[in-house]
C-alpha cells in the first residue's frame, strides 16, 4: 500500500523541481522519491560511519586514504 505525503517546498525549490522535470520528462513525484530514498541513504551511511569509527580509528584508520590502501 502507498502512502502519501504533503510537503511545503519554498518557491525557488519548487521552480528547481519543475525545471528539472520538465527537462527529464519525469514525474515531479518521482524526483521528489528518488531524492529522498538518496538522503535517507545517506544518512543511514553517516549514522555506521560514526559508529564504526572510534574502531577505525583505534586501528590507525584515520582517512579514507588509509581505507584505501588497507583494503587495495
Amino acid at each position: 500500500m502507498d502512502t502519501t505525503l504533503s510537503i511545503r517546498i519554498d518557491k525557488d525549490l519548487e521552480s528547481l523541481l519543475n525545471q528539472v522535470a520538465k527537462r527529464t520528462g519525469r514525474p515531479k513525484s518521482e524526483l521528489v522519491r528518488e531524492a529522498l530514498r538518496r538522503q535517507l541513504s545517506i544518512e543511514s551511511f553517516q549514522q555506521v560511519r560514526n559508529r564504526i569509527l572510534p574502531f577505525a580509528e583505534s586501528q590507525g584508520l584515520l582517512t579514507d586514504e588509509d581505507v584505501w590502501r588497507e583494503i587495495s
